[in-house]
């Protein structure tokens, strides 16, 4: 398993990484076989969210982060050994965005409390808030870190403004900006390929240039939903909207004896921004085929050909 920086903080971390949001109704045998796989194959770092799980019967809020802890009652040793991530700012009542100082500290203690742990490695701010004050965030980072609650802090679905607007006030680095990627739904990356042309790809969605910032600012990009086609979800893997790039992913598989998966696991990990692939899978199986393309590099040409094969515009 290769690993990359972890922002500027210092850490290395596995390029692929176990995103929890699915594990609300799985047996206390299941999440252990898909925690157990995932160490197996490299994978010590486990994405949460205070949110996951809030629709399922009896849950509420922080229930995949209660359903993860109960499940495997971690020793403090092994506790030690993963890294914990989680993040906040999405309500789910009157469904709006909360980034205000009590509401990050009160579900970071909530989080600790149901994750069973005395500290979180990472805490994100799921989605920008309009209403956001960058005083009162830094004020909740600064009690949250000083308290040794939170060791690092990042953002999930922020645009390079939005970051820059956190930077006024907060004084610790922003370490992840957890985004949506995969080489269907590619448009942090083929906006600047196609740059000054008349094509969908070139328009600017997200203020442009988030790859770029966070290279420039020492900030790791999390890529969510890597196997999905878009917005709309449904994954591109066997799907016939994708034959060209489906006959692809499975004409690499074979050259570099993996899975199609493995190969649109590894399309991300190519990326020199030193990407982390976040994976939804509750199936084992589906953990160790990605983990299969984390050492993978593939060639200028391959890569550059499955984005193509999706059906972006390479000038």
């Amino acid at each position: 398993m290769r690993t990359v920086p972890l922002g500027t903080s210092g850490a290395a971390a596995p390029n692929v990484i176990s995103g929890m949001m699915r594990i609300a109704d799985k047996t206390d045998e299941q999440i252990r076989e898909l925690y157990t796989t995932a160490r197996e194959a490299g994978i010590d770092f486990f994405d949460h969210a205070d949110l996951y799980g809030f629709r399922h019967p009896g849950g509420g809020t922080h229930h995949c982060e209660r359903r993860f802890h109960e499940a495997l009652g971690l020793s403090a040793a092994e506790r030690e050994q993963i890294t914990l991530q989680t993040k906040t700012s999405i309500v789910d009542e009157e469904w709006h965005y909360d980034s205000s100082y009590e509401h990050i500290v009160s579900s970071a203690e909530d989080s600790l409390r149901a994750l069973g742990t005395d500290y979180l490695d990472v805490l994100l701010l799921h989605r920008p808030d309009a209403l956001v004050e960058p005083d009162e965030v830094a004020r909740a980072f600064d009690e949250l870190e000083s308290a040794g609650k939170v060791r690092s802090f990042g953002v999930s679905n922020h645009t390079p403004r939005q970051i820059d607007l956190l930077k006024t006030a907060v004084r610790q680095p922003i370490v992840v900006n957890q985004v949506q990627l995969s080489v269907t739904h590619a448009t942090i990356v083929a906006q600047g390929l196609a740059a000054n042309t008349a094509v969908d790809d070139a328009l600017t969605r997200d203020g442009g240039g988030l790859v770029e910032h966070c290279r420039i600012n020492g900030i790791t990009v999390q890529a969510w939903s890597p196997f999905q086609k878009g917005a709309q979800g449904g994954v591109f893997l066997g799907d016939a909207e994708f034959p060209r790039l489906n006959a692809m992913l499975d004409e690499l598989a074979a050259e570099y004896g993996v899975t199609p998966l493995a190969i649109a696991t590894a399309w991300i990990t190519r990326h020199p921004a030193g990407m982390q692939v976040v994976l939804g899978t509750t199936t084992p199986q589906r953990i160790t085929d990605a983990a299969a393309g984390s050492d993978i590099r593939l060639t200028r040409g391959e890569w550059y050909g499955l984005l193509q094969a999706a059906g972006h515009h390479v000038p």
